[in-house]
């Protein structure tokens, strides 16, 4: 007795096996998560730390070195960048994916406390943010007024609406952009100064004498112990005003004297705007481990509340939401989902013809469906984007089982047996090549689970759902179909029809097939020529297809990031940006938009051009991209470039491709090598844009001071450069209390007297002495291009060449490696960074577990078949539809990505399938009829064309949602679709004619005798064609 007969002959135990998985299957549906893509560890860590008033150079030696040094042995850590700039140096650490962000943010948190006495006095501390790698925020929010200044609006949000974010689960930061804080500030003219013989040193000494924050104690009687509270420190600007900074006699000199005092803000170096309307916006970032739709829906909810709470003129607007293409990415993949359940069922009922026999295989699909929750549930897994499409692939999968089951039944009763022994009968024929065939699928994903990096961290949860959908379906296949084909299943007397005459039509393909296959193993040398002249083609079709890590999608949104020259200031940049609202409103498909000036430097600002919902538009950003670029080199002034964000988490910010130069040596060095290697690499016509971050076009005023002098007069360099911070560095003096929260005081020049650095030779010091010197009689003044900004790379000095490549990622990147190699003169070195890193590290994990799914599969194979020559037969189709698939690669048609190597990964299973029906089949005639081998194979593929086809069918036009998918992710889903559909009809093709070729020159030559045993109880027959 084989192990099917038991559900045959008890229906109801098979009918309970059933029912147990869909209640499994229900209870974990309520419980699963929905994310955008699987749960994974993908940090960037910032340290920034702020010293008012320093150059580049001072910051990168003073503070960014030292951090840096510390940090960078912390345990975790991919790549390290910096960035010293004046007044800030920023660094940033990007955490290999899957380490534990926690622990990695509490070492570096511990490493930059020990370092921290060695950074300069008057820097502020190094402050660690974590967040997910990404390129933007989650969600922008936008608050306008038009009666709230910038400060008054940042300040109501810094003290109501960030506290309430910030709580929220999974919130990593809801930092305010385009935000002026309250500051005190204490306008100073240099004239009157001088006047009064007053200098900057002396406006600083009264404001921290007068400006005094005390901790005054307690009075402790016997009983009784009071709190002492004096007022030492100032709250108003006439308060500060009125701060005594000179007494003659009776006469006083005061701080609202000689100075503007007013409650202004901290710098004036960023503006936003909403549609145009100047605004502060709050960017929602959600932790490493968060899931994105939790976050934003928990912002969705509190955000009434909040509205309601706000000033009469203040309004809230959300300016950007992330989620809505997460959402909508979703609904297209579940509505995908439903139309190739339909499609299936329909193709399955058009190779069948009876609703009797449509049913059986059809009912495996809901029930492999819901069966499969409960093993992601087991799993850990969620419900996201890359599970849902594997339900999607599963679907043209687990009905094949099912219906060789059904097929192989039929085919029994239309010989005279009963249904009841039909079903026992053609049940333990079909047993172990069902088994090997589960088997065969599920394996080839096991390497899938076994990646690292990115590649593992998103396709793990693709690869066990679909073999935990496949191995249900097995189950389902084994239990639940056989007893269903003899309580459904009938033989018809009369038969007549739509079966019938699929029968018919189906018996008179399968004469025709069986006369030309015996044609073709007539030529054999010549197909077998032919398989091989395909497959040369394999390597010549991947050199030639346009590689790259992942496909663009059509997210809803443009970026543009848009750099001003040097050395013009925020009101250059605004004049410029000014005009992009009228320039996107001419766009049918504008939705709205946001600028944010200042963003990383008064010459830097970032925006986004939303666009009308999926459904609305008819063409993709991809398509408007171009012309909206177009648009913007068209405004004169500024650099400007649009550019859409990564569509694949964890590949960090910036453009596509980016490429690193680095070296001990000088920047000075280093920019002559980077623009040599741009030029080469521009000249070359492989790139739409490309740009360097390194330039010597930031103007800088060198002060060299006569020290000797300095020293003869009296003056101090401390003196003379306290002096200067105040009067142009923005630099904190000390601090004054509203309602609960401390404000900086920072004294400065009004613009008017820095304007020109000719004002440099009139502001005074004192010496000594109290006698007032000009800086004209110790200084001497002259002007020099330095770097915008300094960067490093993992501690070297570095330049990014960065843009978009008009060819493929794999060409770009070894294009410009080999330009780099060329003219990097010695201690010059290469790397990469962002999306380019990622396609170096992962781009070739997948062939690596393409080439072990096969050895994988070999092996399962062998030891199923008990043979080493079998499953050289079975796989000898799966390079030939591998080729089959790379044809509209290699056409253009897609590209070569990581969604189309799972794609050629999932291949193998599918291919291998029909060799499975083929070979099995073949062995058990020669077995039982004792046939050649010849004789055999062209039975085996005759009798086995009908289930071949069917569930060749079933698969190919359930890809058909796929490739003919709109809206969001529809460019994911295309590429994996068109790849399964072409090399699965190529495939079969091949396995149909080149196979049955390949089984007659390597199966044994002797021949098996019959053996009626050979099935026996145990329904597991032996193996004919040993190694």
């Amino acid at each position: 007795m084989a192990f099917t007969d038991p559900f045959i002959r008890r229906p109801v135990l098979a009918s309970v096996i059933s029912l147990l998985i869909v209640l499994l299957g229900f209870q974990a549906f309520s419980k699963l998560t929905i994310r955008q893509y699987p749960q994974m560890e993908n940090a960037l860590i910032t340290v920034t730390t702020a010293y008012p008033g320093a150059n580049a150079e001072t910051i990168q030696g003073y503070i960014t070195q030292p951090l840096q040094q510390s940090l960078a042995s912390a345990e975790g850590i991919d790549y390290m960048t910096s960035v010293s700039r004046q007044n800030f140096s920023v660094i940033s650490i990007y955490a290999r994916i899957g380490s534990n962000s926690d622990r990695l943010y509490t070492e570096l948190l511990a490493k930059a406390n020990e370092v921290k006495n060695k950074l300069p006095q008057d820097a502020e501390d190094p402050v660690l943010s974590k967040e997910a790698a990404d390129a933007s925020a989650l969600m922008y929010i936008s608050f306008y007024s038009a009666e709230l200044s910038n400060p008054q609006i940042t300040d109501y949000l810094s003290r109501v609406i960030q506290p309430k974010l910030a709580t929220l689960p999974g919130m990593a930061e809801a930092e305010i952009l385009g935000n002026q804080v309250f500051a005190m500030r204490l306008w100073l003219d240099p004239v009157k100064l001088a006047g009064f013989s007053l200098t900057a040193n002396d406006v600083t000494e009264a404001v921290r004498k007068y400006n005094f924050l005390s901790a005054a104690g307690e009075v402790k009687g016997e009983y009784v112990v009071t709190s002492v509270n004096a007022s030492t420190d100032l709250k108003s600007p006439e308060t500060f005003a009125a701060i005594p900074l000179k007494t003659v006699g009776d006469s006083r000199v005061l701080l609202g004297d000689v100075a503007r005092v007013e409650m202004g803000a901290e710098n004036y170096d960023t503006v936003s705007s909403f549609d145009g309307t100047p605004s502060v916006y709050i960017g929602i970032k959600g932790t490493p481990s968060s899931n994105p739709l939790d976050v934003i829906k928990e912002v969705r909810r509190i955000l009434p509340e909040l509205e309601a709470q706000l000033p009469p003129s203040l309004k809230a607007s959300i300016a950007y939401d992330a989620t809505l293409f997460i959402q909508a990415s979703i609904h297209e993949v579940v509505k995908t989902l439903i139309e190739a359940v339909l499609i299936v069922i329909v193709v399955v009922f058009l190779f069948l013809g009876a609703l009797r026999s449509v049913l059986i295989p059809v009912i495996t699909i809901p029930l492999s469906m819901i069966g499969v929750l409960f093993f992601m549930q087991l799993m850990g897994y969620s419900i996201n984007l890359l599970t849902l499409l594997a339900m999607v692939l599963a679907i043209g999968l687990v009905v094949d089982d099912a219906i060789v089951v059904v097929e192989n039944i039929h085919r029994h009763i239309e010989e005279g047996k009963t249904p009841f022994d039909a079903a026992i009968e053609g049940a333990r024929e079909i047993a172990m090549p069902v088994v090997s065939m589960t088997i065969t699928l599920a394996a080839v994903y096991a390497p899938i689970g076994f990646l690292e990096g990115l590649t593992g961290a998103l396709f793990k949860e693709f690869a066990l759902t679909l073999a935990g959908a496949v191995v249900i379906s097995g189950i389902v296949a084994l239990t639940l179909s056989p007893m269903m084909c003899a309580v459904l299943l009938r033989r018809e007397e009369n038969p007549s029809g739509l079966a019938h005459k699929l029968d018919h039509a189906f018996e008179s393909l399968k004469v025709r097939y069986q006369r030309v296959l015996h044609g073709t193993l007539n030529t054999r040398p010549v197909v077998i020529v032919f398989a091989v002249l395909v497959l040369c083609l394999i390597p010549v079709f991947l050199k030639l297809s346009q590689s790259q890590l992942a496909p663009d999608e059509d997210q809803g949104i443009i970026f543009m990031m848009a750099t001003a020259p040097q050395p013009t200031n925020l009101d250059y940049m605004n004049t410029y940006t000014d005009q992009f609202i009228s320039l996107f409103k001419a766009f049918p498909e504008y939705y709205s938009s946001f600028q944010i000036n200042g963003f990383n430097g008064v010459q830097t600002g970032v925006g986004g051009f939303l666009l009308k919902p999926w459904d609305e538009r008819s063409r993709t950003q991809m398509e408007l991209l171009p012309e909206v670029q177009a648009k913007l080199n068209g405004i004169t002034g500024l650099q400007i470039f649009g550019f859409n964000l990564p569509s694949l988490p964890g590949t960090g910010e910036g453009l596509p491709f980016q490429f690193v130069i680095n070296t001990p040596g000088d920047y000075a060095a280093l920019l002559e090598v980077t623009d040599r290697i741009k030029k080469r690499a521009a000249d070359s016509g492989k790139f739409a844009f490309l740009d360097v971050d390194l330039a010597f076009d930031k103007p800088e005023v060198v002060v060299d001071i006569d020290r000797a002098k300095a020293a003869q007069m009296g003056v101090s360099m401390q003196d003379l450069g306290g002096s200067l911070a105040t009067l142009l560095g923005e630099a904190e003096i000390n601090r004054f209390t509203i309602d609960g929260r401390s404000y900086k005081v920072i004294a400065q020049v009004e613009r008017a007297y820095r304007d020109n650095p000719a004002w440099l030779a009139n502001y005074y010091v004192k010496n000594t002495g109290g006698k007032m010197l000009p800086l004209s009689t110790l200084i001497t003044v002259s002007d020099r291009a330095r770097p915008r900004q300094l960067n490093q790379f993992q501690q070297l000095n570095s330049a990014i060449i960065s843009g978009f490549p008009l060819v493929s990622q794999a060409e770009a990147i070894e294009l410009v490696k080999q330009i780099a190699i060329e003219e990097s003169p010695p201690g010059f070195a290469y790397d990469y960074a962002g999306a380019s890193r990622q396609y170096v590290q992962e781009g070739n994990a997948l062939w690596v577990t393409f080439g072990l799914a096969l050895a994988i599969i070999f092996l399962v194979l062998a030891a199923q078949f008990e043979s080493f020559r079998d499953p050289l037969v079975i796989l000898v189709t799966v390079p030939l539809s591998i080729c089959g698939a790379l044809i509209p690669l290699f056409l253009g048609i897609s590209s070569l990505n990581i969604y189309t190597q799972v794609g050629l990964v999932t291949l193998i299973g599918l291919i291998s399938k029909h060799g499975i029906l083929i070979v099995e089949f073949a062995n058990q005639l020669r077995r039982d009829k004792g046939l050649t081998a010849r004789e055999a194979v062209e039975e085996a593929a005759a009798i086995r064309l009908r289930p071949v086809l069917m569930t060749t069918a079933a698969m190919v036009f359930g890809m058909v949602p796929l490739i003919l998918a709109t809206g969001a992710g529809a460019v994911s889903r295309f590429d994996i679709g068109l790849v399964i559909a072409t090399g699965m009809s190529v495939g079969t093709l091949f396995t149909l004619f080149v196979l049955p070729c390949v089984y007659t020159l390597l199966a044994r030559r002797d021949e098996a005798q019959p053996d009626s045993s050979a099935i026996g109880d145990a329904g597991i027959p032996p193996t004919s064609s040993g190694a």
